[in-house]
């Protein structure tokens, strides 16, 4: 009880927003600590083609494509499910979501979050003496002890969940379309009845307004969409400064609402010169992740700076239009039976994600890795980078990859494997493996598509094997009978039987889906949706 006290302390002491718990202050007469700084940036819901460097198509990723140029750009990069809160839980412990207990998303009023017994990345960068900063969405839980500054965040600038997670007063391009927060005064009604739109019935949180936190206070509800993208800017540009004239190494992990719906470019934006609202909000991404960069190479830190970009999952197929681009990654297979192959499944669609890496003078500049990596990776990589350790009690599913970024090795993984993420069976479920170049399917499914079909559950026993290397689309399963296919089976039934047992002899964690109206973040219960004053 005495730490949680003195926690909640050091998280409201601070300085122009900043926590510095626990600083030494005669840190800045001493030499700066030479250890790497981290920027992390995961974009949410962008698929593969919406990176220019991948997709020649793609024209609207100048920033990044310029990263790619003077980096290393992973084209086998694949998130650790194809949703949003599994996905960010991997890339914070290192260990997928059925050892680390976060298999689905979490909700407005959802009372857990990332088990507590789980150690984050920013958990084992803050014992090492690094500053910890994150700005954007979170989605492993608010209420209570879930929030970031009880998970090793010093500074914590944020939405809990998904911005269509609760309503706004500038609704951007939803589809289908949700209306704007209540305007009237009133009590806070605790029904949280979703408002149905008429297309694919998707809910609108109508009760409770999207929350924006400053550390543990809400500073505005319903957060302002259109000026979202440039507070993030902000904020990660004061934390850099600051933590930079520490003299101390940081850790800043900025998780953009960018490509999520509703997309959130400015009205202007989106329509000069006929732009179509997504491509707008791609520009604006970039030119969000442009201004971090640029701010890390006009300190002292710029040599000292990894940046590492990826995305969460592939693209939301269901939202039509204001969905990313897959690249050459079709599921076809899939899409003959119907539904989408993309997010929320284990199709290539769903979960190869872009992916590069920037650090200039260590990392070679203008280099393709074909190395099979993931966003499990990113926790060993970094506490190894970083000469920290990692926690010994448990069995982690990244690699430290540190050869494949520093020394052009194509060595990662030999084999991943695909949970289900909400597309067909039980969440969590290991139901594809990559073993190389091969891709076996247990049970395949589609996630809504755009038309609203729905690709239905199919088991397979033999599973169905493609061979990406000649088939990257996923179209034509190899033939069972083939020599090909006899031979790589029994490989993959090893694979998987290996990993299943791994984790039952593992210290695994189970996630509280529990809900209760009352864990909804609300700054003023008496006024309606939640309402209050901008900070």
């Amino acid at each position: 009880m005495g730490w949680l006290f003195l926690k909640v302390l050091l998280v409201g002491v601070s300085f122009s927003g900043f926590l510095y718990p626990l600083v030494d202050f005669c840190t800045r007469e001493k030499a700066a600590d030479q250890r790497p700084n981290f920027v992390i940036i995961l974009a949410d819901d962008m698929g593969w083609g919406d990176l220019g460097a991948n997709w020649a198509e793609t024209k609207d990723t100048a920033n990044l494509d310029k990263m790619a140029a003077e980096g290393m750009r992973f084209v086998d990069f694949h998130a650790a499910a194809s949703t949003c809160s599994p996905s960010r839980a991997s890339l914070l412990t290192g260990r997928l979501g059925l050892r680390n207990g976060v298999t689905r998303n979490f909700a407005v009023t959802s009372l857990g979050g990332l088990p507590l017994n789980e150690t984050t990345l920013a958990e084992v960068l803050q014992q090492a003496g690094y500053v910890t900063g994150m700005i954007g969405k979170w989605h492993l839980g608010h209420h209570g002890s879930y929030h970031p500054n009880f998970r090793g965040f010093d500074y914590y600038f944020g939405i809990p969940y998904s911005h269509d997670m609760g309503c706004t007063d500038t609704p951007g391009y939803n589809h289908p379309p949700c209306p704007a927060c209540p305007p009237g005064g009133g009590p806070l009604r605790h029904s949280l009845h979703p408002v149905r739109s008429r297309k694919h019935e998707r809910a609108c949180y109508m009760d409770v307004a999207l929350p924006l936190y400053e550390n543990l206070h809400i500073v505005e509800q319903p957060v302002n969409l259109s000026s979202l993208a440039q507070k993030y800017a902000k904020k990660a540009a004061q934390f850099i400064q600051q933590a930079s004239a520490s003299r101390r190494p940081f850790l800043l992990y900025v998780a953009l609402a960018h490509m999520h719906v509703p997309i959130s470019a400015t009205q202007l934006l989106a329509n000069a010169g006929g732009q179509r609202p997504y491509q707008a909000g791609l520009r604006e991404m970039d030119n969000l992740v442009g201004q971090i960069k640029d701010k890390v190479e006009h300190t002292a830190a710029k040599d000292r700076t990894f940046f590492w970009f990826t995305g969460d999952n592939g693209p939301w197929s269901q939202k039509c239009e204001l969905a990313g681009s897959t690249g050459p990654f079709g599921g076809l297979w899939q899409t003959r039976q119907g539904g989408s192959p993309a997010k929320q499944t284990t199709w290539e669609g769903g979960h190869r994600v872009p992916a590069l890496a920037y650090w200039p003078g260590r990392v070679p500049a203008n280099v393709t890795s074909t190395a099979l990596l993931s966003v499990l990776d990113i926790f060993p990589t970094v506490v190894a980078l970083a000469g920290a350790s990692l926690p010994q009690d448990r069995h982690f599913d990244g690699l430290d990859v540190s050869s494949v970024l520093l020394d052009k090795s194509q060595k990662g993984h030999r084999v991943l494997f695909h949970p289900n993420s909400g597309a067909a069976g039980q969440y969590g479920a290991l139901q594809a493996v990559r073993l190389e170049q091969y891709k076996a399917f247990f049970i395949t499914g589609g996630a809504e598509a755009c038309d609203g079909s729905l690709g239905p559950e199919q088991q397979h026993d033999p599973p169905l094997i493609f061979n990406l290397e000649t088939d990257v689309a996923e179209g034509v399963p190899l033939q069972r009978s083939s020599a090909e296919y006899q031979a790589v089976l029994p490989r993959v039934r090893k694979a998987l039987a290996d990993v299943l047992w791994d984790v039952a002899n593992d210290n695994v964690s189970g996630a509280d889906y529990r809900q209760d109206p009352s864990a909804a973040p609300c700054c003023n219960p008496n006024h309606i949706a939640c309402r209050c004053l901008t900070a």
